[in-house]
């Protein structure tokens, strides 16, 4: 079998932006708004058919970590109806999924943006180490869309990629935390049915931790070792439940050979836990599945290498820099267990609220191209704090009113003024400083 081709095509180059954003995460409907907002042309590239990422096809909630005062996260947990969403998720709920679908398509329905749903990031056009546009793939086929600058929203850190940007996986060893299908349930009497945020919970039923019980069944054989460790999050429904318990260890979601198989099995871990909340789990015996997630929730991929690769010893000791663009970041290092069940360390690492340094964002040997949300530059352990949503969503906004400022004075993002910037954003109303 022939194991390469030589393939050459003309293509249409469907638009010239300001910005091109590839990903409408929480990240990247971020950055899309706010560099619109900043008068920028923007386009923005989303794989699926709606907008919102782990807020919407993948079904992740509560929205964890905090920010500083000022961002689009306070905006958008507003527009969801959670503004009550804390850190960790002692008072949070997971949002109405559905609901968001709608609120996040209006939030981006920007006349400076034009939205291409179901259209895939297949490769990048670059002059030498400037990036200059991407080729994407749709229903209509290939084509262009240059871009004075470039945000990788993707998470996989794919647009980086491409673009010949140095990245790494996982931790030393190359294992990269677990995969999960998050889903909800209702039908759960609230006179008797537990909540239990996660590891850090020390929730009891009866008289045994609730997450010692499950791991007591588990090793009866009631349920796999691997799911024992079940988060039940209250949701802005009564008698829902928003499940972040199942898991498949060894896979890299950036191999399609993977995906198939992962899914597959998370999907029947869902029937596992069900039947069991139904006989071990008071108050949970009428539950039912109500949704899950449309693509699997990936917590670790590619991790782009910056002008910067901040770790998690700075973010415990609660760093601040000069070349900060989020402030007060905060969020537990939070590394699920890339081998077995729970959590990787022994003891959990919470961190004092940090900044994000702007060099963090500008990859590597690459010009024109900033990065945001879960693939920006630092380490492993690292990663497992700033990954979650309210972060995303700050660095999305940050980058964007970045993008956006470079795009209008015709510079590069590693020759930008970052002092203007940051005047930019504090005049905005975002907390940078104190």
């Amino acid at each position: 079998m022939q194991n390469t081709i030589n393939y050459t095509k003309q293509l249409q180059v469907r638009g010239a932006y300001d910005v091109v954003v590839a990903g409408s995460g929480p990240a990247g409907i971020c950055a899309a708004v706010a560099a619109a907002r900043e008068g920028a042309k923007v386009a923005l590239v989303e794989r699926y058919g709606v907008v919102g990422g782990n807020l919407t096809t993948g079904y992740v909630g509560p929205i964890l970590g905090m920010v500083g005062k000022g961002t689009m996260r306070d905006e958008l947990v507003e527009l969801l109806g959670v503004p009550e969403n804390d850190m960790i998720g002692v008072t949070g709920r997971a949002h109405d999924f559905e609901m968001a679908k709608i609120r996040l398509m209006q939030f981006v329905n920007h006349p400076n943006i034009d939205v291409y749903l179901q259209t895939t990031v297949t490769d990048v056009i670059k002059e030498g180490d400037t990036l200059k546009g991407i080729i994407a793939t749709s229903g209509e086929g290939q084509f262009a869309l240059l871009g004075k600058v470039t945000i990788d929203a993707t998470g996989d850190g794919l647009v980086s990629y491409l673009a010949g940007a140095t990245t790494e996986k996982g931790r030393e060893d190359g294992l990269m935390q677990p995969v999960t299908l998050e889903f909800t349930i209702d039908g759960v009497d609230e006179s008797k049915g537990v909540i239990c945020i996660g590891d850090v919970d020390d929730v009891r039923l009866g008289d045994e931790r609730f997450l010692d019980y499950c791991k007591r069944l588990s090793l009866e054989g009631e349920i796999p070792e691997r799911i024992a460790a079940v988060r039940l999050h209250p949701t802005t429904h009564s008698g829902e439940r928003q499940v972040n318990t199942t898991q498949v260890n060894g896979v890299d979601m950036t191999r399609v050979d993977h995906i198939f198989k992962a899914d597959l099995e998370l999907r029947e871990q869902i029937l596992t836990l069900l039947d069991f909340f139904h006989k071990h789990i008071p108050g949970y015996e009428n539950c039912r599945i109500i949704s899950s997630g449309t693509t699997t929730g990936v917590r670790e991929t590619r991790r782009v290498i910056g002008d910067y690769i901040i770790t998690a010893e700075e973010m415990a000791a609660g760093c601040r820099f000069d070349d900060v663009i989020v402030h007060r970041a905060e969020f537990i290092v939070d590394i699920h267990n890339p081998e077995g069940s729970g959590q990787a360390e022994d003891h959990i690492q919470y961190c004092d609220p940090y900044d994000l340094p702007y060099r963090c964002f500008t990859p590597k040997g690459v010009e024109c191209l900033y990065t945001a949300g879960r693939c920006i530059s630092g380490t492993h352990r690292a990663h497992a704090s700033y990954r979650v949503m309210s972060i995303c969503m700050a660095m999305g906004e940050a980058v964007g009113v970045a993008a956006a400022m470079c795009a209008q004075s015709g510079t590069t993002p590693r020759n930008l003024n970052v002092k203007q910037l940051q005047n930019r954003l504090t005049d905005k109303g975002i907390e940078l400083y104190g």
